[in-house]
């Protein structure tokens, strides 16, 4: 069982990741006011001391604990570190992205180096802090102390000595409505909008001071995240029952990480076994690597996604050059079409990749480098994909938005979709056929062959999405039956995990357009297809009317013209 301590934004995204598992687990928070919905986890509120977090360990058979807290939270920070050791049990801390410390705000790491050289002050410290900022009153600094507005808060002011006419309340969390000199913020990273908060008080002419957040207990140091990819992956490691599925590194990710290795090791010598890769969403995860001689690698790792690219080694040299330039290595392919956002003739390294793989390489150095992407077997590999489809020859693209690859990614078939699109586009055509697989584009193309026919596996939606939106003005939509009648009751994604034929719908619509006996015949069938011979032409017409009526949704102008298709 998982214990989370939460309350925070990484709280809730903590349980976003763990509910995904689709098992229990359980949620702390301090005071219980944190509106959240949880399907499989137990919430617990109230704080815990060391016993008690250890009782509750031990009843629960806890075997991970992820402290989601506020990074201020320092004795809950101590308390988890107490209670893993002395249980042997690892920890997982969630923490904040963190942007680098201004040198033009004033850092303390304590209440009492405030300075005492402004008339006034603004504390956006917490309620908690009121007591431990009042000696500046005394000083003859007048402090200002904003707080949630809600009943508990403006007790606990009141209670450490806040006069009412000193409290200021949160709208927006950002918006500074007082006139003092100073504003005193905690370094509360990205998720407390921190920067937000900073650019305000710049804006007021404000002097800002901050107070440095707390380091964690050392023993505390098991595993470190920021972000809801590292969580998971962390959690699948320590516990890898948790999760029924496990996730994995985009292509662009491993380029990524063989670079900066490859980068480091020109720089510096070293050979380093690990290296941080920043993703796309700013997280940063640890991802191994490996060396052949003065070639930089990263394996491919075996995630439950069912990619080519599984297990085989993606590598990557660089050497100084005149300019900043990607290079095609062995096993990655060449541009040859327009459409996919990387200049005809370039390695087919996508613009999320080539963008993390710039960023890393300029945050290590200054200088201009030749990056060559090599992948093992990536010609062989490319056979099986694709790449031939949208122009890319020779190899595998290097490719990835988020820079993990979640299993059975659904995101990963939704973006080669619009890849395909994307080229169809850029050649010029404003008309495209869309179809579930291969039989279907054979019917179409059958019909019309000239047609460039794409295909869209379940996800009806997010293709004519993505039609309407690069442009298109026809797009012929060729559908099976079973998908057709899903489709009809207004589902644009028909995969079966998700929604199943529903006969009560076609006795509606059998009804509606007069056949007789619709009960008998429905409750006879198993599978869609047994319609054909069972229904006459005017049901499927009506079956047509509906899909046209839901796809419209999606694709609102345009020729759309859908077509049930019989070759099942």
């Amino acid at each position: 069982m998982i214990l989370v301590f939460g309350g925070t934004t990484e709280g809730r995204k903590s349980v976003e990741v763990l509910e995904e598992a689709g098992k229990a687990y359980f949620y702390s928070t301090k005071t219980g006011e944190q509106e959240l919905t949880l399907h499989h986890g137990v919430r617990i509120d109230g704080a815990m001391n060391d016993e008690a977090m250890l009782r509750f360990c031990l009843e629960h058979d806890i075997r991970l604990l992820v402290d989601a807290s506020h990074p201020f939270a320092s004795v809950l920070h101590e308390t988890i570190a107490q209670v893993a050791e002395r249980l042997q049990v690892p920890v997982i801390r969630y923490d904040r992205i963190y942007p680098p410390r201004d040198p033009d705000i004033l850092w303390i790491d304590d209440y009492a180096q405030v300075p005492t050289d402004i008339r006034s002050l603004l504390a956006t410290t917490g309620v908690q802090s009121i007591s431990k900022l009042k000696w500046l009153e005394a000083k003859g600094v007048k402090v200002f102390y904003r707080i949630l507005q809600r009943d508990s808060s403006i007790a606990l002011a009141k209670a450490q000595g806040a006069d009412i006419n000193q409290l200021c309340f949160y709208e927006d969390g950002i918006t500074i409505d007082t006139d003092a000199d100073a504003i005193l913020l905690k370094e509360s990273g990205e998720s407390g909008g921190f920067c937000e908060k900073v650019a305000a008080a710049r804006r007021r002419g404000m002097r800002i001071i901050a107070l440095k957040r707390p380091p964690l207990p050392t023993a505390q140091a098991r595993s470190t995240v920021n972000g809801p990819y590292g969580l998971r992956r962390a959690v699948e490691h320590i516990l890898p029952d948790f999760f029924p599925l496990h996730s994995g590194l985009t292509t662009g990710t491993c380029a990524t990480a063989a670079v900066i290795a490859a980068t480091q090791h020109l720089l510096s010598g070293t050979f380093p076994s690990a290296v941080p890769v920043r993703l796309a969403n700013g997280e940063t995860i640890s991802v191994p690597v490996g060396f052949d001689h003065e070639t930089a690698y990263c394996i491919k790792d075996f995630s439950d996604d069912p990619d080519v690219t599984r297990g085989c080694k993606i590598m990557a040299k660089v050497s100084f050059s005149s300019s900043l330039r990607f290079l095609q290595g062995e096993g990655v392919g060449r541009v040859t079409l327009p459409g996919l956002g990387i200049p005809v003739g370039e390695p087919a390294i996508n613009p999320t990749p080539r963008q993390m793989i710039i960023d890393a390489v300029r945050e290590l150095t200054n200088a201009d480098l030749d990056i060559t992407i090599s992948v093992e077997n990536g010609k062989e590999l490319a056979t099986r994909t694709f790449n031939q489809r949208v122009g890319v020859v020779d190899g595998i693209s290097i490719i990835g938005t988020s820079g993990i690859v979640m299993p059975l990614s659904n995101e990963a078939f939704i973006e080669s979709i619009g890849r395909e699109l994307k080229v169809a586009r850029a050649i010029g055509l404003d008309a495209v056929g869309l179809a579930s697989g291969k039989k279907g584009e054979e019917a179409l193309l059958a019909n019309e062959p000239s047609l460039r026919v794409i295909h869209y596996g379940n996800f009806i939606g997010a293709a004519l999405e993505k039609a309407h939106a690069l442009g298109f003005r026809r797009v012929v939509l060729g559908i099976m039956l079973g998908k057709a009648v899903k489709l009809a009751e207004g589902h644009l994604d028909t995969h079966s995990h998700k929604v199943l034929m529903n006969k009560e719908f076609l006795k509606e619509v059998a009804t509606e357009v007069g056949v007789a006996n619709a009960d008998s015949i429905l409750n006879s069938i198993t599978l869609a297809r047994e319609l054909w011979n069972l229904m006459p032409p005017v049901f499927f017409a009506r079956l047509q009317s509906l899909c046209l009526n839901h796809c419209r949704t999606v694709f609102p102008d345009g020729e759309l013209d859908i077509q049930i298709i019989r070759n099942e």
